[in-house]
């Protein structure tokens, strides 16, 4: 007797597993790609030089990593004076968020749309929400003057090794990486090192990155190399183009 049985992909997504579509299909989705650059450059262009967090949407507030999170934010705003940016939903990027926010400071979110809706939380100034998760890895790398870590899950792994990848390979250079939590952190770090000593990675690709549990050390590390490597620049918007910040 046969069964049938429920599809692990939906439909809409069972199609990446399903090799070239016909040319009408593949030219749509190319547009769709460069329309969903196209919409969130325009979004993002005019919101200043960002620090962008990265963590667990699962943290809630009053949790150790909320907290910190939260403490991390308004630095970024006050000490720092940049553009705190994030994933836009709850948990580690609300709390970044929340703390620029508290601090008078400018907070930005980068969303996504997920099976299950991952609402943007509540204290944005601005936000645009996208739909392929490798665009908006790419625009919150290109708007972002370096990446804060908090603990996470998959796609906080994702984000932090793409980056050092791209550090590693001399795509990006001069990229400080903070990645707070050393606890749960400790065997990423010992992997880190074990990497070293194999010779899979040089010493010096971990250069730029440091783990610690202090937010002004984070901090004191970001600014150094923002004096050290970059030339921020503050770009107006030009009203005949509906442009705004």
């Amino acid at each position: 007797m046969s069964t049938s049985r429920r599809p692990l992909i939906a439909r809409n997504e069972s199609v990446w597993l399903e090799g070239p579509g016909n040319r009408r299909s593949e030219l749509v989705f190319a547009f769709r790609v460069l329309w969903e650059f196209i919409r969130g450059m325009r979004a993002l262009h005019f919101m200043g030089p960002a620090i962008t967090v990265f963590g667990s949407a699962r943290f809630q507030e009053g949790h150790r990593y909320y907290e910190l999170a939260r403490r991390v934010g308004s630095l970024i705003a006050k000490d720092l004076g940049l553009v705190v940016m994030t994933g836009g939903g709850p948990g580690i990027m609300e709390a970044a968020n929340r703390g620029a926010h508290e601090a008078g400071g400018w907070s930005v979110g980068c969303n996504i749309v997920l099976p299950h809706e991952q609402k943007e939380n509540p204290y944005l100034d601005k936000f645009v929400l996208m739909r392929y998760f490798f665009v908006r890895k790419v625009l919150l790398v290109k708007y972002s003057f370096g990446f804060i870590i908090f603990p996470g899950g998959f796609g906080t792994m994702d984000e932090l090794f793409e980056t050092l990848t791209l550090i590693q390979t001399r795509k990006i250079a001069d990229f400080p990486i903070v990645v707070m939590g050393t606890d749960y952190f400790r065997e990423m770090r010992a992997m880190l090192d074990t990497m070293v000593r194999e010779g899979t990675i040089s010493p010096e690709d971990l250069d730029l990155l440091i783990f610690t549990d202090d937010p002004e050390e984070a901090i004191a590390h970001i600014r150094r190399h923002l004096t050290e490597n970059y030339r921020i620049v503050k770009r107006r918007p030009k009203w005949w183009l509906l442009e705004k910040r």
